[in-house]
């Protein structure tokens, strides 16, 4: 055998020198772009851990807000339920003082025909008694009768005085 010609051997060490650059440069390639890989799945593991707390906050944030709004919803039902116990109170009152208002109501309708009366009245005791006389005299008979005097002797005459 032969030993290959120079020019065989120059061209096949500078084939294999381009192939060791060629390695050298596609490892330096690997290796940076493993450092890229890494840097961003830490990036990205360190925002999932972010994500996973804020998450973890806006869980127990939740929770408070719940709790806050079932103490008010609880404060809110006693409230309603004392309000409703309230207004059957005053409904119960105002049932009781319904015929008393009727009343009253009736009491100032009749109170200018009252004020008459006793305005009347109060004219009728200013005159006085008639003076004495016979009670079978002159003059209406004084007892308080229709007629049947006979029957009603026990009753008194009519004398006006303050009564009310």
């Amino acid at each position: 055998m032969s030993a290959p010609p120079a020019l065989q051997i120059r061209e096949a060490n500078a084939h294999l020198a381009a192939v060791h650059r060629r390695a050298a440069e596609l490892e330096a390639r690997l290796d940076a772009a493993e450092r890229t890989v890494r840097a961003q799945a830490e990036r990205l593991a360190r925002h999932d851990q972010q994500l996973r707390a804020a998450l973890d906050e806006l869980g127990r944030a939740k929770d408070r807000e719940i709790a806050a709004l079932k103490e008010q919803l609880l404060t809110s039902e006693a409230a309603v339920h004392s309000l409703q116990a309230a207004v059957r109170q005053r409904d119960d009152l105002i049932g009781q003082l319904q015929p008393r208002a009727e009343l009253l109501w009736d009491i100032c309708r009749h109170q200018p025909p009252l004020a008459r009366l006793l305005a009347t009245l109060a004219e009728a005791e200013r005159l006085g008694p008639l003076p004495a006389s016979d009670p079978g005299g002159p003059g209406p008979p004084l007892a308080n009768s229709t007629g049947e005097e006979g029957a009603m002797d026990h009753l008194q005459p009519a004398v006006f005085g303050t009564t009310v």
